[in-house]
């Protein structure tokens, strides 16, 4: 049985950082994507960014190039997402989503297991 479990949402204020983390359990697969989404209230859930554990390549929606990292720990088996100069339009419950079994990393329907989510909500 696979888990997910996301943490270190919180409140931060505009231009201000937080780090989330998601550890992974019970996987046995060694190379595989996992990736972060968000999504607001009363919107759908979007990618925001993806890595694959095999080689680290990364991916990144266009809306936190260059002010978020998504990085895989593999030793610890955790994804994090360090995330700068966050804006109110960053506000959403992210979710961590592993193994993604066809198609492109943002789509939201293409992953296996996912996180219960964490809260991430940015003032201005």
């Amino acid at each position: 049985q696979v888990q997910l479990v996301e943490s270190g949402g919180g409140s931060v204020q505009a231009g201000g950082s937080l780090r989330l983390s998601c550890a992974s359990f019970g996987y046995t697969y060694s190379n595989y994507y996992m990736a972060w989404f968000r999504q607001p209230p009363g919107k759908e859930r979007v990618g925001v960014a993806a890595a694959y554990t095999g080689d680290g390549i990364t991916y990144y929606g266009d809306s936190v190039k260059g002010r978020f990292t998504i990085s895989h720990d593999n030793a610890k088996n955790t994804l994090y997402l360090q995330m700068n100069s966050l804006k109110p339009e960053d506000t959403a419950m992210y979710y961590c989503a592993a193994d993604l079994r066809y198609g492109n990393w943002y789509g939201a329907a293409n992953y296996n297991y996912w996180g219960q989510g964490t809260q991430v909500t940015v003032s201005s």
